[in-house]
Parts: structure tokens; C-alpha cells; sequence
């Protein structure tokens, strides 16, 4: 399983914001997405970004997070 919260914190600039969200061409589903959430509060926890916003479907689960770098 890949770590698309790791992706995306590694493309981006400092203290730029950015959505991470499920690709379906890359074979992410919403159910396997839910684990993005745990990878970016680890990222949160050692300081390197700022969850901003956390999106949800009709189901409550998560199908997308804002997040902003911090280093």
C-alpha cells in the first residue's frame, strides 16, 4: 500500500497547502484512502505539516485532507 500523504508532503513547497485525495488510476479507493488519514497525523504529531481539513462522504468516510507544510 502506498503512503499518498508521504507523496504529497514530498512534492510540496514549504507552507504550501494541498489536497490529498484518493487516485482511482493508481488504484486507491475511498476504503483504502482511510489509511491516508493515519499517515498524515503521524506527519502532523513529528510537526511537519498542519491538517487543515478532513472531508467526508455521505458514509463518514474520509475522501479527502487538506494539509499545509510546514518543513
Amino acid at each position: 500500500m502506498r503512503d499518498i500523504a508521504k507523496e504529497v508532503y514530498n512534492k510540496m513547497k514549504i507552507g504550501a497547502m494541498a489536497w490529498v485525495k484518493p487516485v482511482s488510476a493508481r488504484g486507491d479507493t475511498i476504503a483504502s484512502f482511510q489509511s491516508a488519514h493515519e499517515a498524515a497525523q503521524a506527519l502532523e504529531e513529528e510537526g511537519l505539516i498542519n491538517i487543515m481539513k478532513i472531508e467526508r462522504d455521505a458514509e463518514g468516510q474520509i475522501s479527502a485532507i487538506r494539509i499545509q507544510r510546514l518543513s
